[in-house]
C-alpha cells in the first residue's frame, strides 16, 4: 500500500525517536511517497530551525533517501496538495497536523498519526 508523508511525519524520528518506516511497514505500507512541496518545506525549515528542531530537520532530510519524491498536483499549500494527491491516488497520509487529519478523515482518506509518542496508528 502507498502512503504520502507530510512534513511533520518526516520530523517524527528526530523529535520522538520513532522509526516511521518500520512502523509503516508494520501497518502494511511499503511505498513511501513524499510530494516535492514537502521536500521544499523541509529544506526551508533547515534555514530557520535551531537546536533540537534543526537536528530533526536534518534527520528528515536524510530520510528522504528512503522515499519516492513525487511531483505535486498544483493546489496551493502543502496540505492542500497532500489532500488532492491522496484523493487522486487512494494513498493514505502520515501526518500529525490536526486540521489536515480532520479534513482528510471527512473525505474518507486513511490517516496515519503518532500515538502516545511511541508508535504510529491509523
Amino acid at each position: 500500500m502507498k502512503v504520502l508523508i507530510d512534513t511533520n511525519g518526516l520530523l517524527i524520528p528526530g523529535q520522538f525517536g520513532v522509526d516511521i518506516f518500520a512502523e509503516l511497514q508494520r501497518l502494511g505500507y511499503s511505498e513511501f511517497l513524499v510530494p516535492r512541496c514537502v521536500v521544499q518545506e523541509i529544506s526551508g525549515l533547515r534555514l530557520s530551525a535551531r537546536g533540537k528542531d534543526r537536528k530533526a530537520v536534518n534527520i528528515a532530510l536524510s530520510l528522504l533517501e528512503r522515499c519516492k519524491i513525487v511531483e505535486d498536483i498544483p493546489a496551493g499549500s502543502a496540505d492542500e496538495t497532500l489532500e488532492k494527491m491522496a484523493v487522486g491516488s487512494g494513498a493514505s497520509v502520515l501526518t500529525n497536523d490536526a486540521q489536515l487529519k480532520k479534513r482528510l478523515c471527512s473525505k474518507g482518506i486513511s490517516v496515519i498519526y503518532l500515538r502516545e509518542k511511541s508508535h504510529l496508528s491509523t
